[in-house]
């Protein structure tokens, strides 16, 4: 049983080539003059995610935008 949660944009999207990159570290999509930080965010979140036992996954088409999905174990109550 897990629950899952979905952030979408709608931005310049990633390309296909480069999208199975996105969770290594120091890996950009965007390499240009404004893409900022040293790309390690997404890798770091990936980690975690995994460490709890879920996990991060993207989807995204180029000049549409980009889906990231976080899926995790759900917490179970105890009484």
């Amino acid at each position: 049983d897990a629950v899952e949660i979905s952030v979408a944009d709608t931005g310049v999207g990633i390309p296909d080539d480069q999208l199975a990159g996105v969770f290594e570290p120091f890996v950009q999509a965007d390499s240009t003059a404004r893409a900022q930080g040293t790309g390690l965010g997404l890798s770091i979140s990936r980690e975690l995610a995994r460490g709890m036992g879920g996990d991060l996954a993207a989807q995204s088409r180029q000049g549409k935008g980009s889906t990231f999905t976080l899926t995790l174990r759900r917490a179970s109550v105890s009484s």
